[in-house]
C-alpha cells in the first residue's frame, strides 16, 4: 500500500463515521426518550470528531511522506 493509499482510506472512513452519525441524528430525532437521544447524538458527535482528530494526523503523515519522496 502506498502513502496517498493510507490518506484516501482515511478520507474514506471519516466520511463513513460522518454519514453514521448523521444516520444517528436522523433517527434519535425520533426516539420518544429525548434523554436517551442526546445521550446518542453526543456520542456520534465525539466519535465524528475522533475520527477527524485522526484523519488529520493520518494526512499529517501522508503529506510529510509526499513531500520527503
Amino acid at each position: 500500500a502506498s502513502a496517498s493509499d493510507a490518506g484516501v482510506g482515511a478520507l474514506a472512513a471519516v466520511a463513513g463515521i460522518r454519514g453514521a452519525a448523521l444516520n444517528v441524528r436522523i433517527n434519535a430525532a425520533g426516539l420518544k426518550d429525548r434523554a436517551a437521544a442526546k445521550v446518542l447524538t453526543d456520542q456520534a458527535a465525539e466519535l465524528v470528531k475522533e475520527a477527524q482528530s485522526a484523519e488529520k494526523e493520518i494526512l499529517d503523515l501522508v503529506n510529510q511522506h509526499i513531500d520527503h519522496e
